[in-house]
């Protein structure tokens, strides 16, 4: 499998990032801005990048009208999608021959904590749940560890099994103003 970015071979793209890296430290860090603007009653679009927007919104019995995913399945999409593009990516990077990657991911989550009507259960997902299914002719072993390794490097589920600190400000205005 080839892996490919613009016409070219994720390998080559990632060999020439790190090569710059190294050379530039500087290069590594930067910070990623989206936009999500309230468009009433349980709805939100978000804005990431020149892509188009990403209603958000809850099911009926969340008192939405399910026009879109809710953040609590896009967070389970976001780490379902980040594990298995660091599957491919790896497995090009490796040598490793893959045909196919499916992830499921599912999370158990509790309505009490997040309605407030008990406030012992936390408002989040209580535990999350991925299933890989990798379509390989490579040893299980070999493919156990390009999974291990893929869940060390990558980023959204590191965010999830190590908290990041969140600093929340707020600004408030008194006129009806238009947000950027």
């Amino acid at each position: 499998m080839a892996v490919r970015v613009n016409g070219h071979l994720v390998k080559e793209a990632l060999t020439n990032l790190v090569e710059a890296i190294r050379a530039n430290p500087r290069l590594a860090s930067g910070t990623t801005i989206v936009r999500v603007n309230w468009a009433g009653g349980t709805q939100a679009i978000g804005h990431v990048r020149q892509f188009e927007p990403i209603i958000v919104d809850e099911p009926p019995a969340l008192g939405g009208s399910d026009r879109g995913p809710n953040p609590v399945e896009l967070l389970l999409v976001a780490l379902g999608a980040c594990q298995e593009l660091m599957l491919a990516v790896l497995a090009e990077q490796l040598g490793l021959e893959i045909h196919a990657i499916d992830v499921e991911v599912q999370g158990e989550l509790d309505l009490r904590g997040c309605l407030g009507i008990d406030p012992q259960v936390r408002p989040g997902f209580q535990r999350l749940e991925v299933s890989v299914h990798i379509v390989s002719p490579e040893p299980e072993e070999r493919l156990r560890e390009l999974l291990a390794l893929a869940e060390r490097l990558c980023p959204v589920s590191d965010m999830l099994r190590n908290p990041v600190p969140i600093e929340t400000t707020l600004e408030v205005s008194r006129t009806g103003v238009d947000f950027p």
